[in-house]
């Protein structure tokens, strides 16, 4: 896997993949930048949720459950001491279906978490610790 970054403007990058998918990436005001587009940091976040949340939602279809809607919300906390690393993260999914049942849910996510993930696990090796709820809302 290979990818590029440019520098575009001040602390504006921009991530290239070797598909030509861009990426950007900026940081705060304070700091030099133009708070136009989400830091790395929260880029890894949202990165994580996206790799559980595929995992999660084909486990889901494998099992012939139907997925109206799916969201998960992030809080991750970080250490106050350079280099700031995530310390905690918590992660809610949340599924819409007509026909799932939470322990449909609850297995997804556990085998993300434990198997597939590997975001979660590179933040796990880094010592951060992750916790999440789930919750369905069947239509």
């Amino acid at each position: 896997m290979k990818v590029s970054l440019n520098l575009e403007k001040n602390m504006k990058f921009k991530g290239i993949s070797t598909d030509g998918h861009i990426t950007h990436f900026d940081s705060h005001k304070e700091v030099g930048g133009d708070d136009s587009a989400a830091t790395p940091m929260e880029v890894l976040l949202q990165s994580m949720a996206a790799c559980t949340s595929m995992d999660v939602v084909s486990i889901l279809r494998k099992k012939r459950r139907t997925v109206e809607a799916f969201d998960v919300l992030i809080d991750g906390e970080r250490k106050d001491v350079h280099p700031r690393t995530f310390s905690k993260v918590h992660l809610k999914f949340i599924l819409k279906s007509p026909d799932a049942e939470l322990k449909d849910l609850n297995r997804a996510v556990e085998l993300s978490q434990t198997t597939y993930c590997g975001a979660a696990a590179m933040f796990r090796a880094a010592g951060c610790e992750i916790t999440y709820e789930t919750e369905i809302i069947n239509t």
